[in-house]
């Protein structure tokens, strides 16, 4: 099962987290009346060819049309042009990481305006496997500035956040979020076009998944920080998706809860039934 740790101090009013098992649609009144519209981010990681990509995107093109719902696919970056010209219109394209600035002498990097050249609306910034990879190992002020001139330049921001499994059973799990949340936080000024995406770092591609009461709770936590270090207004407006492990199976029952407002899927978006999860954005909204 998942780990069960979340903190030692008193960040959070569990009493405020209702349990939603089985009723099939969920009126989420607090996101409805801050206009929060659920997001599905799909996350193809370093995965694919030209073949397989070809047949995930004609698996989503043949999806039925989508409303109340926002959705982003991730494409390995040889084929963010490709998916661009070929993904259905409604879907936006993502890259999985930019530069910490402009276009230069930086072999290997993509600069952001080179995403919005090709058509990118986001970038996926502060993934778990870029912060602790130990090739990589990306700071929290590497992200924070990453996140910055991603926004000045018009794109979109994923910006993942998360514990690691040993933070989480130290009871760390919301000091290790509000670090990485407080980085960003000193560098930019609006969040208009930030998505957070919560990644429990123990949950990614592991199979284990944050139950629906954890993930609320830490959603709930991060969004009282934000109302209390940002704004009550950003904390209300911030779509916080969760990530890890989520698939069809899981994703109903994950939405149904009031402070998730979307996910950021991993290897499940590799296959045409992340529809199925896309779909799952009619348990989080009201009832016609």
């Amino acid at each position: 099962g998942a780990p069960s740790s979340i903190a030692r101090r008193g960040s959070t009013n569990r009493s405020n987290m209702r349990l939603m098992l089985n009723k099939p649609m969920i009126t989420r009144t607090v996101s409805a009346s801050a206009g929060r519209k659920f997001f599905v981010g799909g996350n193809w990681k370093c995965n694919g060819n030209r073949g397989s990509i070809k047949t995930l995107i004609d698996g989503l093109n043949a999806g039925s049309p989508v409303e109340d719902v926002q959705v982003v696919c991730a494409p390995p970056a040889p084929y963010l042009d490709y998916t661009r010209q070929n993904l259905r219109k409604d879907f936006a394209v993502s890259g999985q990481n930019s530069w910490i600035g402009g276009q230069g002498a930086y072999t290997g990097e993509v600069a952001a305006e080179m995403l919005k050249d090709i058509g990118c609306e986001w970038v996926i910034l502060g993934h778990s496997e870029r912060r602790h990879l130990p090739e990589i190992k990306e700071t929290d002020d590497v992200i924070a500035k990453k996140t910055k001139y991603a926004l000045d330049q018009g794109l979109g921001v994923i910006l993942c956040i998360g514990e690691l499994l040993e933070e989480r059973e130290a009871g760390r799990t919301l000091e290790v979020c509000e670090r990485q949340m407080a980085a960003v936080a000193k560098e930019i000024s609006s969040w208009d076009n930030v998505v957070i995406a919560y990644e429990p770092v123990w949950a990614i591609g592991t199979g284990k998944v944050a139950t629906p009461e954890q993930a609320q709770e830490v959603h709930d936590a991060m969004r009282k920080w934000m109302a209390q270090n940002i704004s009550p207004e950003v904390s209300e407006k911030t779509r916080i998706l969760y990530g890890g492990s989520v698939n069809p199976k899981n994703c109903d029952e994950l939405a149904s809860k009031p402070d998730i407002d979307g996910f950021l899927v991993g290897g499940a978006s590799l296959q045409p039934d992340f529809l199925k999860i896309v779909d799952s954005y009619k348990y989080a909204v009201a009832a016609p």
